[in-house]
């Protein structure tokens, strides 16, 4: 699902793309995910993998576009491994939102599995939707891609997907985030008020005595403040 009408290098822009790739003959985890890479395109990049659920500010769906030999290139990247033929699934999903304030955002989820093609691809859409029920946000457009792979005989297989971002590291200065959003995460403040509250706290025990064992000195009076 690509944005229409838009140049994708214009200014504010973050264009990024869904890939998958997958490698079933593998000499070893790390040459199966060597190949992975060459097969979606990014053999000959240097790869930041990013974690988290917002994308930069201006993110927008566009067409794979080759890169040139030495890019860095940020991604979100979801590896599954397998072997001797046993199969995996790797899935990641983007949607573009909106907020209650009326900014549009995007968000990111990933996933990998044991599990079959459908099954992978109905927990990736349940994880996407999880992350925008708990900001408060309203999809209005969405994409998934998801692989899956079965390893050869005596060889490790990967199944990868990517939502690619070849030039957010460019967008330096803050211009590529958007507003503080208030009241969505709880401040330590906070916290730390409600843990005052609380009556089930437990004190510290008392030293451990044996039985017919002396009592510490002042008798019964022990100290138990912190």
């Amino acid at each position: 699902m690509y944005s229409s009408g838009k140049n994708p290098t214009s200014a504010g822009a973050c264009p990024g793309w869904l890939m998958t790739a997958v490698a079933p003959w593998g000499e070893n985890a790390e040459d199966a995910y060597d190949q992975g890479l060459v097969e979606m395109g990014l053999g000959d990049s240097r790869l930041i993998e990013v974690h988290g659920a917002f994308l930069p500010m201006g993110f927008e769906a566009t067409p794979p576009l080759p890169l040139p030999m030495g890019s860095l290139v940020e991604c979100h990247l979801a590896t599954a491994y397998a072997y001797g033929g046993s199969s995996a699934c790797a899935g990641v999903a983007w949607a573009a939102c909106r907020t209650p304030e009326g900014d549009e955002c995007a968000i990111v989820a990933k996933i990998t599995t044991e599990l079959d093609y459908e099954e992978t691809e109905a927990l990736l859409k349940r994880n996407l939707q999880r992350r925008l029920a708990s900001r408060d946000l309203e999809v209005i457009s969405f994409d998934v891609a998801v692989d899956e792979v079965t390893a050869a005989q005596d060889h490790y297989g990967v199944a990868m997907a990517a939502l690619i971002l070849p030039d957010s590291l460019k967008m330096s200065g803050g211009r590529n985030v958007g507003r503080v959003r208030a009241g969505l995460t709880r401040q330590a403040t906070d916290a730390m008020a409600d843990a005052a509250k609380r009556v089930d706290t437990k004190a510290p025990a008392a030293p451990a005595m044996r039985p017919g064992g002396r009592k510490p000195p002042g008798g019964g009076n022990t100290d138990f403040s912190l």
